[in-house]
């Protein structure tokens, strides 16, 4: 069955390849879901996610709270509250928070996250 509905405070985190902390909202292996996922992910202040890519995902971040620089291919540029991100199958990329409060989004992949699917490229610390 699928499971249509879920809560943010009853989905436990788990940190990821890239070294960010996830919250699956929606997730195949987890609601039935067939085609995309879509999670939050948190990155505390002064810390920075590995440099990475994913070879078949499509992914999408909507920044809901702090801000950051987003690196993204050979593009460098700030986020904030408001602002989406396409991220293209292939193209590395990494998030840095450079600011004072946890930075906070939400990643919807196509087809769904999977950390076989995640490529490390290189430690941003």
């Amino acid at each position: 069955m699928t499971v249509i509905h879920s809560t943010l405070s009853d989905v436990p985190a788990y940190i990821t390849r890239d070294g960010s902390s996830i919250r699956e909202l929606m997730h195949p292996a987890v609601h039935g879901n067939v085609r995309q996922s879509l999670a939050e992910a948190s990155l505390p202040p002064g810390c920075s996610t590995l440099l990475h890519r994913h070879h078949a995902s499509e992914e999408l971040y909507h920044f809901v709270a702090g801000t950051g620089r987003m690196t993204l291919g050979a593009e460098d540029f700030a986020v904030a509250p408001g602002d989406t991100v396409l991220i293209p199958p292939g193209t590395p990329h990494c998030l840095q928070n450079t600011g004072d409060q946890p930075l906070r989004l939400l990643c919807c992949c196509a087809p769904a996250y999977r950390h076989e699917d995640t490529e490390i490229l290189a430690d941003t610390e």
